[in-house]
């Protein structure tokens, strides 16, 4: 099949069904890890509406063969030996790689997407990966990174549902976890906004930090704001202490830890 054109056949849900989806990205979840993801609680509700075995979530860093957070449900994560091997082969993967061949971070791919069962079997990563961890069937959504301290190339988060047996996920499934899409990345921004919440600034400061996102120089951000240069100079070394950075970069990183909004370059973000 053509790579990025995934034939998804129309689903009718019932009100039942809707009601279940919306209360999975909708309740207030206190059990959000420390150190990257999502709450457990809502990948365990996603389970109940797609049936799976396991379900992982994980920073994805291809440049460095690493994961910088991983989360599974229920937690039996592999050994070294697993990931080893799962770095050693994702390339050579059409499922595992599409995301980083392609640059789609929005379709839902399922392996039967790229291969029948017997080329699957046939793949370095299903000999060593997939029929070690037990995994038969696997559907795959991707997310951009929601912070600039953790974006770059090869970097996304990947969220996958996997079966040890049965049936393969259906056109149903994909369309489930499809429609659910934007607000599972909008649970992941207000995850990450959690983790790390926006500091307390004035609205000059705020509308200082905007200039400066927006690539303005000094000499620039004191024009717009009808200051002197020295002044804007001022604002800034205040902003970095208040923020306990050294660095414009750094400064924006840590205001803006999700990027600019819309409500940031409104006024409304933050301002306090």
């Amino acid at each position: 099949m053509d790579e990025g054109c995934f034939v998804v056949a129309p689903v009718v849900a019932s009100g039942r069904d809707l009601r279940a989806l919306a209360a999975i990205v909708s309740e207030d979840r206190a059990d959000l890890p420390a150190d990257g993801g999502l709450p457990e609680s809502l990948l365990a509700d996603l389970m109940s509406q797609i049936r799976c075995d396991a379900v992982v979530f994980n920073g994805f860093d291809s440049g460095r063969q690493a994961h910088w957070f991983a989360q599974e449900v229920p937690s039996t994560l592999g050994s070294e030996d697993s990931d080893r091997a799962y770095w050693q082969h994702y390339r050579d993967s059409q499922f595992d790689s599409y995301p980083i061949r392609t640059g789609d971070l929005r379709g839902v791919i399922k392996i039967t997407d790229f291969y029948s069962a017997r080329q699957w079997h046939s793949t370095a990563m299903y000999t060593d990966f997939d029929r070690l961890m037990g995994i038969a069937h696997c559907l795959m959504l991707c997310l951009p990174e929601a912070s600039p301290r953790m974006a770059g190339p090869g970097r996304h988060v990947r969220l996958t549902l996997d079966r040890r047996s049965g049936p393969d996920f259906s056109e149903r499934d994909r369309a489930v976890l499809t429609l659910l899409r934007p607000h599972l990345h909008q649970a992941y921004l207000d995850a990450e906004l959690r983790r790390h919440p926006v500091p307390q600034l004035t609205p000059r400061q705020w509308e200082l930090l905007r200039l400066l996102a927006a690539g303005h120089t000094n000499a620039q951000i004191a024009r717009r704001l009808g200051i002197s240069k020295g002044t804007a100079r001022t604002h800034l070394e205040n902003i970095y202490t208040r923020l306990g950075v050294s660095s414009r970069t750094a400064a924006v990183t840590c205001a803006f830890p999700t990027g600019l909004t819309r409500a940031h370059w409104s006024g409304e973000g933050g301002a306090s």
